[in-house]
């Protein structure tokens, strides 16, 4: 099933582009350092269930496990290598999980069909996030959950931002973060998350912080920062020589988080409930 829209154009050229394909390429390394926050949302899991901006799929199909032939678990999300791979992942697995591509902020979702809404990262990237939530309201059923997990600012997740603070002599092009803009740190202002959730008709809402301890294998690194982030928007342009500068300088300001073969950092972000 697909669907097409105008809404966050830029988004979907990123994550059909670029940023989908690199995604893709760390997908195994990814999942094993977000997979604290997949148990987190499977937890408790029953009924239908929507997984939104399910990329590869692994949330979903952990959700598709814990609800068993009772239920079901649906991932949706705008990038088609994401969501072919996600396929491929769920038949690999054996696991009858569905995907659509589609943007969940104006996808026609057939009305009140969900028990659950569930989220690892993928729903901070809305260029209208109230619009979105109202549309994600209308497609759960009554006494429906909301539960994500979103990142907060980023002076709380240095580790983030080692790589475009480090780069920034060698790639002064690279934009500053915009407070709220869609990206990672779109819901990184509570209040606001707030308001939006209550202007897309959901209630009894609770935004909880959460810090969760990460690893990364540090043989993984150099790939990690300079394919994903926006160092990644300007590496596959970067000619050798730039390249060389980019790790030369960006590598050494991650020591701080390296223990051996593993990086570790915190995770801060928000567990957010809410009800249909």
């Amino acid at each position: 099933m697909n669907s097409t829209s105008q809404a966050n154009d830029e988004q979907s050229k990123h994550w059909n582009g670029t940023g989908g394909h690199a995604w893709l390429e760390l997908q195994a390394v990814v999942n094993r350092v977000l997979q604290p926050f997949s148990d987190l949302l499977v937890k408790a899991c029953s009924g239908r269930v929507l997984d939104v901006g399910c990329g590869t799929g692994g949330t979903t199909i952990a959700a598709a496990r814990a609800v068993g032939p009772n239920g079901s678990c649906t991932g949706l999300d705008i990038s088609e290598p994401l969501i072919t791979a996600a396929r491929e992942h769920a038949k690999q697995e054996r696991v009858p999980a569905t995907f659509i591509l589609a943007d969940a902020q104006t996808h026609s979702f057939e009305p009140a069909v969900f028990d659950r809404v569930i989220s690892r990262f993928g729903v901070m990237f809305f260029d209208d996030p109230a619009t979105a939530f109202a549309n994600l309201r209308r497609a759960t059923k009554t006494a429906a959950e909301l539960r994500f997990v979103a990142w907060r600012g980023p002076a709380d997740n240095p580790f983030m931002t080692t790589a475009e603070r480090a780069a920034a002599p060698l790639l002064p092009a690279i934009p500053p973060r915009q407070p709220d803009a869609p990206g990672p740190f779109g819901l990184a202002d509570r209040d606001r998350t707030r308001r939006i959730l209550q202007d897309g008709s959901w209630t009894d809402i609770d935004i909880q912080p959460i810090d969760i301890a990460c690893v990364l294998p540090e043989k993984e690194l150099v790939r990690y920062f300079t394919r994903l982030g926006p160092l990644g928007q300007f590496w596959p342009q970067a000619d050798e020589r730039t390249r060389a500068a980019i790790i030369e300088t960006v590598r050494p300001a991650f020591e701080p988080y390296v223990h051996g073969a593993e990086i570790r950092f915190t995770a801060a972000c928000w567990i957010v409930r809410a009800a249909a």
